[in-house]
């Protein structure tokens, strides 16, 4: 079964998905949408690029569009695709309201469409063994997470853009707090957040340095922080380790990893479990495991990997309702914890 797709953004994310679909033998491209011109890999070069989604949309009537244009218009394109017949993919996170996610989840439902959000940890085998050791430990959690990459160039040009609507805790934190509700699987019940704006370059209501911190229903704990800028630290700036009454399980970085790679925002290179339990002589009963993650998937490989998913989401007819309400759910707590970086105030849920 071969479906037409339409590839709407063509930044960093919207260039590899394209390739992903180039390169899946049930995919056909059938049009680019981009406002620029940027550069493609040579195997895209046979494409043209289209300005305009909704001309693409109407005149194309895809099987699937692909939305990895900035946050502010996820929710418009991805309800019009919808309403249109298309399945959608749609780069996370799903929209910059909660309302608008709703809305996105809702035309899905109506016009019985498949909706696949970009939460690539998802697909990565190393992040699904960090999800299931911290789940044999056994809660309650205490999450320790962090993206920060200190960027200069174009890479500062591209999050200055992403800062015009969205925060760095709600960019990249819908991944992480994904992870901790996947681990904890419990009901989150307060948000709290702050931030700092470290930079004349950005908007005076905008921060580029921000921590959240949600409390769960079963007692479990997380924080999650993110900063972006020529000024950010590289200090400790990959933190990914979680803690339980039982042990922790961590993920351990080589030393030499850059903040601003691409594929140093997914790569995990070993994972670390460690035990509490104690021998009779007061001592650790067991010395810590480390699980070898080489030879996992780079960036590219990921986004091949969360468009096979969507394809047999498609033909087979996947239910994709959880993946939706998860989807929702961790827009929901990262928007608190923005309201909570803006008001001052404990958001509770």
């Amino acid at each position: 079964m071969s479906l037409r797709v339409l590839v709407a953004g063509l930044g960093n994310m919207g260039r590899s998905h394209a390739l992903a679909y180039h390169r899946h033998p049930g995919f056909e491209i059938v049009g680019l949408v981009n406002r620029s011109a940027p550069r493609l890999h040579a195997e895209l070069s046979g494409h043209a690029i289209r300005p305009d989604f909704e001309a693409a949309l109407r005149d194309l009537r895809p099987d699937v569009v692909s939305i990895n244009t900035y946050s502010d218009s996820h929710a418009d394109y991805a309800v019009m695709a919808l309403e249109q017949g298309a399945h959608v993919f749609i780069e996370k996170p799903l929209a910059t309201t909660v309302a608008d996610a709703e809305r996105v989840v809702a035309a899905a439902k109506a016009n019985g469409r498949k909706l696949v959000v970009g939460y690539i940890l998802r697909h990565h085998p190393s992040w699904v063994r960090f999800i299931e050791e911290a789940r044999k430990l056994g809660g309650p959690y205490a999450f320790r997470l962090n993206l920060n990459q200190q960027s200069s160039g174009p890479t500062w040009e591209t999050h200055k853009t992403l800062m015009q609507t969205t925060s760095p805790i709600v960019d990249c934190g819908v991944h992480y707090v994904d992870v901790m509700c996947q681990i904890t699987d419990a009901r989150p019940i307060e948000v709290r957040g702050m931030g700092v704006r470290l930079s004349e370059e950005i908007a005076p209501d905008m921060y580029n340095y921000g921590a959240l911190q949600v409390l769960f229903a079963d007692g479990s704990v997380g924080w999650y922080e993110a900063a972006w800028g020529p000024m950010v630290s590289e200090t400790a700036f990959f933190v990914k380790d979680v803690m339980t009454p039982n042990g922790s399980v961590s993920i351990v970085m080589d030393p030499g990893a850059r903040s601003d790679d691409l594929d140093t925002h997914t790569r995990t290179d070993r994972i670390r479990v460690h035990r509490a339990d104690l021998g009779p002589d007061g001592k650790f009963a067991s010395a810590d495991e480390y699980i070898s993650m080489q030879g996992e998937p780079g960036h590219d490989a990921l986004c091949a990997r969360e468009q096979d998913y969507l394809y047999r989401a498609i033909t087979e007819d996947i239910d994709l309702t959880r993946h939706m309400q998860d989807a929702v759910q961790s827009l929901r707590i990262c928007l608190a914890a923005d309201e909570s970086v803006r008001t001052g105030g404990v958001v509770r849920l």
